[in-house]
């Protein structure tokens, strides 16, 4: 299946010597290695044969081997970041040198930044979109987003690219491209079963030896419930028994190795008392879903939960295309003292974007009323209402509804 992340690695590697894509295990960053050209050879740092090659004399690595190398898990060996560094800067003005991946961030963005400072490009490449899971091709919302387009322009350009039925299934199997292509529910089941054992077991555990697995393991399953929620953090400390530092510890590790987004609260211009705590959801629906113990579609539209993975799932879909065309942004959520909320708000070159997330296709004016304040009181645009409606329309000059399936 094509990639939206394709053009934008060709891209990174003509202006940089180095690009970092980093992403959880299973969402294609191997395959991606693989729509490099015939020049490119890569080293997965997982194999032994290949893990020695690079650990025995990094610096002798790269003098043997100067460009068009890419390193697969590069987080496994961090001593290469230096020998990396100096080989950048040996041949400083080279650009496309170098491709390194890894599944866990945390330390792999910290080695980065560190080492590798304005001579890496960071790629986020995450699982399949909508778009990407059913081969469509790209929707022009992220082009009219990043050239401040007018209300008008988005309703005359956006169509319809899924039905109905096919956002459904996107949403409760999820993004990853393994599930897809397994058949029968059993086999999705068993490999989402497998996916949260070897993320505990590989990624976390590998990174943070001293961690309690059995606690984090808990602690996964904690997550679940609180996915589209604001976090109070004292209060999951006491339902996981453990302190208020450690729980925070937790919560970092989840977002850092990409299983869960973390949404901090959007407190600039505030005219009223704002909530302070943060936002989270769990990633990926799929994996949402599978923690819950959904057996199907009607168990989750029937859940209590179901709007909060619904917000979850657009959010992520949103940010995704962002990621994948290099569109800058910043991404936070907004709530008052009062209760007003707006569910996910956007801050890049595009300026500032509040977008509502509703699963219905109408929307009242009451629903409206906390969207339409943060437009007025922050002199916004444009403000944008996703859910299911069968057309993009105005409810306003400056509030606009998009159907999830023109994204």
């Amino acid at each position: 299946m094509e990639r939206a992340y394709e053009h934008l690695l060709r891209e990174r590697l003509r202006r940089f010597p180095c690009v970092a894509v980093v992403g959880p295990r299973q969402c294609g960053k191997t395959t991606l290695l693989k729509q490099l050209s015939m020049e490119w050879e890569v080293f997965d740092l997982e194999r032994a044969a290949d893990l020695d090659a690079v650990r025995r004399d990094p610096d002798l690595f790269f003098r043997l081997h100067p460009r068009r190398i890419a390193l697969d898990e590069a987080q496994v060996l961090p001593s290469l970041f230096p020998a990396l560094r100096v080989a950048i800067d040996a041949d400083r003005s080279v650009k496309g040198r170098f491709v390194i991946t890894g599944s866990s961030s945390p330390h792999l963005l910290r080695s980065v930044s560190e080492s590798l400072a304005g001579r890496v490009a960071i790629i986020e490449l995450a699982p399949f979109s909508c778009s990407e899971a059913f081969g469509r091709p790209e929707s022009p919302f992220f082009s009219l987003l990043a050239r401040r387009a007018k209300a008008k322009e988005w309703v005359r350009d956006l169509r319809p690219r899924a039905t109905l039925r096919e956002i459904h299934d996107y949403w409760w199997r999820g993004g990853f491209p393994e599930p897809w292509l397994a058949k029968g529910r059993d086999l999705h089941r068993d490999w989402m079963d497998q996916y949260i054992q070897t993320y505990i077991q590989r990624d976390v555990l590998r990174l943070f030896p001293g961690l309690n697995q059995d606690r984090f393991r808990l602690f996964t399953q904690l997550l679940a419930g609180l996915s589209g929620t604001v976090i109070n953090f004292s209060d999951a400390a006491r339902a996981l028994g453990v302190s208020p530092p450690t729980i925070r510890d937790y919560f970092e590790i989840a977002h850092g190795s990409f299983l869960w987004r973390t949404l901090p609260p959007y407190e600039k211009k505030a005219l009223k008392r704002v909530v302070r705590h943060p936002r989270g959801h769990l990633r990926d629906s799929g994996v949402l879903h599978h923690l819950m113990r959904l057996p199907d579609q009607k168990a989750l539209l029937s859940h209590p939960q179901m709007g909060f993975s619904w917000e979850g799932m657009v959010t992520e879909e949103i940010i995704r295309g962002l990621n994948a065309r290099g569109i800058s942004h910043d991404a936070y959520f907004y709530r008052t003292g009062a209760g007003g909320e707006v569910d996910l708000v956007l801050e890049g070159a595009f300026g500032l974007l509040p977008i509502e997330i509703k699963h219905g296709q109408t929307v009242t004016a009451y629903e409206l009323r906390s969207l339409s304040e943060f437009v007025r009181e922050r002199r916004c645009p444009l403000g944008l209402v996703i859910n299911n409606d069968e057309r993009p329309r105005l409810y306003a000059e400056n509030l606009l509804g998009v159907p999830f399936s023109c994204l």
